[in-house]
């Protein structure tokens, strides 16, 4: 092949190249039908390649109807949307770190497995001899709470009592300003619904709960990632952020941040709130780890009065993954609304759950369960990081509560690559890109330090370092 011949075939690939790229993105909801690309200069240097590449790349997609030029405007999506496939929310360069996949691994009833990257505590730290009594209890008492719906808003007296809860950590929430949901989960689809439109700009931390990830692509929002630092998202890039895209909604956790462990500070929850009210954007704090803290940090809906900030969580992590109970406090005009949506789509709520529950936080068994949990944490947390450190795999903050620890690789090595060689011995990673929506957080692993007390887990994570490091095809700069 002549220089010239092999010039044209390098280009015709680049060329290629963009096109998927644009193609990718409409598939995955990153763009969607009317829809703004991105301009040519800047998505030449996203791509690094010429203008004139991209140029070529966006006039042939316009040739195939998948998008349009409008003169003087730039290039818009004009393709109707295939079906959504979940699935694809995930990084494509292995489907061993896709979030969703993650999960079912997780979820597997398989005795053999071990889960140092799911997001619960072990059956055996919950309270199940509580969980009995009260199972027995209701069993016994009025058959209703056995067979019918729930209220709209769900138990008035778990209402009530959450209220009084949330007015320990400082959140003036009325029992009739709250509405129980099936789910912390069931919670923000609902606000999601409430609150957003196909295309709307939602802004998450970086990296965040890879459920955020899977819940906003099935809306069909456009998410923006905001890097986290120690004490809360980098101020600075939120607001380029907020200027750049207009978002409409924040989604975070305040406290006890998922996956780093992070707790938002009262100077950047001031800024945070500040910036907020200047452009018009909701926030949902989803508190599901709050009963974990030893003390209660500040929250942001305690700032705001439930004005821009609506508080969520649910008692999945602490009680019982089988018992579906969550909440929404919100302020009181979308409270109704709200309950409409609810009823749309669960009509009257788990009651049996909400009974549940309430007998459960009425009968003292649950400080005294949470008492020993933090305790129990706080010492595996220790025992986690003692075993992770001679292996090079160090923290990247210190948590002050919860059951994560972030954690940093030796620096070159691929934390997708440490997934797929502990899989092999049976043990389920959470690698740092599952969690990141710039997919930056290569070098990263989540630890859930109440299942990291297996010696396997530590043995199978030498070796799969080990080879990794022998390996330059494991390394991050050579993928």
């Amino acid at each position: 092949m002549d220089q010239q011949s092999a010039k044209r075939e390098s280009g015709g690939k680049r060329i290629e190249g963009v096109m998927a790229e644009i193609r990718s993105r409409i598939a995955a909801r990153g763009l969607v039908p009317g829809s703004r690309l991105p301009s040519v200069r800047a998505f030449a240097k996203t791509m690094q390649v010429s203008p004139s590449t991209v140029v070529e790349a966006y006039e042939r997609l316009a040739g195939e109807g998948l998008i349009r030029s409008r003169p003087g405007s730039g290039f818009y999506v004009s393709s109707p949307l295939a079906p959504l496939t979940l699935s694809e929310i995930g990084p494509k360069l292995d489907r061993a770190i896709d979030p969703l996949w993650v999960y079912r691994q997780s979820l597997e009833d398989a005795p053999e497995l071990l889960k140092p990257g799911c997001g619960w505590l072990p059956a055996s730290w919950m309270p199940q001899v509580a969980i009995r009594k009260a199972l027995r209890a209701i069993s016994r008492g009025e058959g209703r709470v056995l067979v019918d719906y729930g209220t709209p808003l769900g138990l008035p007296q778990l209402r009530q009592l959450l209220s009084r809860r949330m007015g320990e950590r400082g959140i003036a929430a009325a029992p009739d300003h709250i509405i129980l949901t099936e789910s912390g989960t069931q919670a923000i689809d609902l606000l999601c619904r409430f609150l957003i439109e196909p295309g709307d700009g939602v802004l998450v931390d970086d990296p965040c709960y890879f459920n955020f990830h899977a819940l906003l692509r099935a809306h069909r929002a456009n998410a923006i990632g905001v890097p986290m630092t120690p004490s809360g998202p980098d101020i600075e890039a939120f607001e380029r952020a907020i200027d750049e895209h207009r978002p409409r909604l924040y989604i975070t956790n305040s406290s006890i941040h998922n996956p780093t462990g992070a707790t938002c500070s009262p100077v950047v929850a001031h800024r945070l709130l500040k910036l907020a009210e200047r452009a018009g954007l909701t926030i949902i704090e989803d508190d599901i780890f709050a009963d974990l803290e030893h003390e209660p940090a500040p929250r942001l809906a305690a700032f705001d009065g439930l004005e821009r900030v609506v508080h969520i969580g649910s008692f999945s992590k602490t009680l019982s993954a089988s018992v579906r109970c969550g909440f929404i406090a919100a302020r009181a005009d979308w409270i109704e609304p709200l309950t409409d949506l609810k009823m749309a789509t669960s009509i009257g709520g788990g009651r049996l759950s909400s009974e549940l529950i309430l007998l459960l936080l009425k009968d003292g068994s649950y400080r005294k369960h949470l008492d020993a949990l933090r305790v129990r944490l706080s010492r595996a947390m220790e025992e986690t990081a003692a075993r992770l450190a001679p292996l090079g795999i160090t923290p990247w903050i210190r948590p002050q509560a919860g059951m994560f620890v972030w954690c940093k690789l030796p620096d070159g090595i691929d934390a997708a690559d440490i997934a797929q060689a502990c899989l092999a011995d049976n043990v389920v990673l959470a690698p740092g890109n599952a969690f990141s929506l710039s997919q930056t957080a290569r070098g990263f692993l989540r630890f859930n330090v109440a299942q990291s007390d297996d010696p396997r887990i530590f043995r199978s994570l030498e070796r799969a370092l080990k080879n990794a490091a022998r390996s330059p095809g494991l390394l991050t700069g050579n993928r």
